[in-house]
C-alpha cells in the first residue's frame, strides 16, 4: 500500500509546520510492512512562506496558480504515485490513531474510500451546534468533510477528482461520486467517527457569527450562484488568517 498525502495550502504559513509534523509523527508511529508513504504540499499561490516552511520540514511541494481549493487538490493529486490518496486540510492534525483507523479501513479492501468526523476547540455554543448538527447529516448520507477526504486513486481518475468548477463543497461532490463508483463494484464510502480529527476553529473568531450565517444563508438557499463564483465565498476565500 502506498499512501499519497496531499495538503492544499493557502498563506498558511502560521499552522503549516504543526500539521506536517503531525503527518510525520503519525505516519512513523504506524510504519508496518508493505506501507509506504509519501507527502505533498500544494502552495495555492500563497504570499506568505507557506511554501519554503513547509520545504524547509523536506516534504514535496508544488504550485498551483490558481486559488481554489478543489484545484489545488487535483494539482496534488496529479503529482501524486499513491494507490491511494489522503487529502488533509493545512489546519488540521492528524492523529496516530485516526491514521491506524484509516490503514485498517484501506486493508479490509471493502471500501472506496471514507472522511471522518471533527474535533474543533473552544467553540461557542451556536457554532458547536452547528458541529453537531454537520457530523450528523456526514455521517448519515456519508458525506466528507472537506478537512479529510481519503479515496482509491483509480476511482478519483475515473470520476475526474474534484469539480473544479466548484469554489466549496466540492468534498460533497466528490463524496457522492465515490458512494456510486464504488456501489457498482460492491465498495463502502464510510465517515469514520472513533477518532475525530483535530482542526482549527479559527474562523469562529476571524469571522462573526453574522458574517458566517450569511455565507451559509447564501448557499443554502442560492448554492449554484455561491458556490460557483469565490467572490459570494468570502469565509474560504478573503484571505483572512
Amino acid at each position: 500500500m502506498h499512501l499519497s498525502i496531499v495538503i492544499p495550502a493557502f498563506n498558511e504559513a502560521r499552522l503549516i509546520a504543526q500539521t506536517l509534523h503531525s503527518v510525520t509523527h503519525s505516519i512513523a508511529a504506524n510504519q508496518r510492512s508493505g506501507f509506504t508513504s509519501e507527502i505533498i504540499v500544494v502552495d495555492n499561490n500563497s504570499t506568505d512562506n507557506t511554501a519554503e516552511l513547509a520545504r524547509q520540514t523536506g516534504v514535496r511541494v508544488v504550485f498551483e496558480p490558481i486559488n481554489q481549493i478543489g484545484r489545488a487538490r487535483n494539482a496534488g493529486a496529479a503529482h501524486a504515485t499513491g494507490d491511494w490518496l489522503l487529502f488533509l486540510d493545512a489546519d488540521s492534525l492528524l492523529s496516530p490513531d485516526l491514521l491506524a483507523d484509516i490503514l485498517r479501513l484501506i486493508a479490509s479492501g471493502k471500501y472506496v474510500g471514507c472522511g471522518s468526523t471533527l474535533r474543533m476547540d473552544g467553540l461557542p455554543w451556536w457554532a458547536n451546534l452547528t458541529l453537531q448538527f454537520w457530523t450528523t447529516v456526514s455521517v448519515l448520507c456519508r458525506w466528507a468533510a472537506g478537512a479529510l477526504v481519503v479515496c482509491r486513486r483509480d476511482a478519483f481518475q475515473e470520476i475526474g477528482g474534484f469539480d473544479q468548477e466548484l469554489y466549496a463543497l466540492d468534498e460533497v461532490r466528490l463524496s457522492k461520486q465515490l458512494k456510486q463508483w464504488g456501489r457498482r463494484r460492491g465498495l463502502q464510502f464510510t465517515i469514520l467517527t472513533k477518532h475525530p480529527l483535530e482542526t482549527s476553529s479559527r474562523k469562529v473568531s476571524l469571522y462573526s457569527g453574522r458574517e458566517i450565517a450569511g455565507q451559509l444563508f447564501r448557499i443554502f438557499f442560492l448554492p449554484k450562484k455561491t458556490l460557483h463564483d469565490k467572490k459570494h465565498l468570502s469565509v474560504w476565500y478573503d484571505g483572512r488568517r
